[in-house]
């Protein structure tokens, strides 16, 4: 039972990351063709729960790499998320 969980939770984890680094992809394609954009906050707000996804997006497509509040948060969340999983498994 407890690996099924677990397995269905990396599962959604890197789905999660997956979407991450599509949004990134797909927000700087948007804004090179200069139409709508996925807000800033929805950026975050995927960042936050698949930053792995985001930082690999961010670094992959250079996008929103020069912003402060991306340049500092999405790591930041990287290593929260790593800090995370360093206490689960201790």
């Amino acid at each position: 039972m407890v690996e099924t969980v677990y397995i269905i939770f990396l599962f959604i984890y890197a789905a999660l990351n997956a979407v991450s680094f599509t949004l990134y992809g797909l927000d700087k394609s948007k804004a090179r063709k200069k139409i709508w954009r996925i807000p800033e906050k929805t950026l975050l707000t995927i960042s936050l729960f698949g930053p792995i996804g985001a930082w690999f997006g961010m670094m992959q497509f250079r996008h929103k790499t020069q912003k402060p509040m991306f340049r500092y948060l999405v790591p930041g969340f990287v290593g929260v998320h790593l800090l995370l999983v360093l206490w689960l498994n201790l």
